[in-house]
């Protein structure tokens, strides 16, 4: 049997629990009025539990969602069985600051919510609570690792001097590049260039003024191609881009555009400001014999090779096996 007064101890113990727990406690009835206004609730929203009780929640909080919070709420007393949201989905339902906004990671709380319904001792539903989590440190860390992984991604993918693709990864896009040529045959071109004398300008200069030089050199890449033609570093000072939907006339302009601009940018180092040329060689996707992109690769590295015999600081269009 238990003690005179302890239901009422236990009552007020749990009246103190609710008021004191770190989450948001807030009970509504099916005309949305609110019933309970919790510690978590007043102290985050600077709103008394007083000034807020009886009142209608989407005038006490007009930035609520109401269409969101009225469907949850039919359907949580329509079914009985709670509702989720979580910060994923909406990072928050209240716009409350965190705990730390001058030392914190974030200006705004993270939330978790979750609705589950309030059987009457008849057995219906006339209320719905909405509990709310505080879930910043766990978003905020869930995001940074998600960055992270992004940034791992892009540098697996990326040569770390230029920025531009790694060989790998273009050559995995070249094989795409090709598989989507066999089905829509639609043209496409490869573009393969290196730096005249390269090693000359590393020998005289210093391998610091060769780094510089090849990010010059993909810097006059990016401002050149297109936003669709992808563009890597192949391996030394050689450079590799593929065209799409361009044939070889096109692709041929494209290329004396590039020899041009590179021709005209300079690297100043030490003092000295160093020029520099490209010899380039072109090859259109419909010259290629047989059914692999290797052959589209061995076709314009051919190209650029009789550039090179030619007297380099030049174009040449693959026309054939010589």
């Amino acid at each position: 049997m238990n003690e005179p007064g302890s239901e009422v101890a236990q009552l007020h113990w749990l009246l103190g629990i609710l008021q004191n727990v770190d989450v948001g406690l807030v009970v509504l009835d099916r005309n949305c009025r609110i019933k309970l206004w919790n510690g978590f609730m007043e102290n985050h929203s600077g709103v008394s539990a007083g000034h807020a009780m009886e009142r209608d929640v989407f005038e006490l909080v007009p930035e609520l969602p109401r269409d969101w919070l009225q469907r949850k709420m039919a359907s949580v007393s329509l079914l009985e069985t709670s509702a989720y949201s979580t910060w994923q989905q909406r990072p928050y339902l209240l716009k409350f600051h965190s705990y730390r906004p001058v030392t914190g990671r974030s200006q705004w709380m993270y939330q978790n919510v979750t609705l589950f319904p309030l059987t009457s001792p008849q057995g219906q539903v006339e209320h719905v609570c909405m509990m709310l989590y505080d879930v910043t440190d766990m978003a905020l860390d869930e995001q940074e690792l998600l960055r992270t992984n992004q940034e791992l991604e892009r540098l697996s993918r990326t040569d770390g001097l230029t920025g531009l693709y790694n060989r790998r990864t273009w050559e995995d896009m070249l094989r795409s590049e090709f598989r989507r040529h066999q089905r829509s045959h639609q043209p496409g071109a490869l573009v393969m260039f290196d730096i005249d004398h390269f090693k000359h300008i590393n020998d005289t200069y210093g391998h610091p003024a060769g780094d510089a030089v090849l990010q010059r050199v993909a810097e006059v890449v990016r401002d050149t191609k297109r936003e669709t033609d992808i563009a890597g570093r192949y391996g030394g000072e050689e450079f590799a881009i593929i065209l799409l939907d361009t044939d070889d006339q096109g692709a041929m302009r494209f290329a004396e555009r590039l020899r041009k601009a590179i021709a005209a940018a300079t690297v100043r180092t030490d003092g000295k400001e160093i020029s520099f040329t490209i010899s380039l060689g072109v090859a259109g996707i419909v010259h290629v014999e047989g059914a692999t992109y290797s052959h589209w690769l061995k076709a314009v590295d051919q190209a650029l090779y009789r550039s090179k015999e030619g007297g380099r600081n030049r174009t040449t269009v693959y026309s054939g096996p010589t």
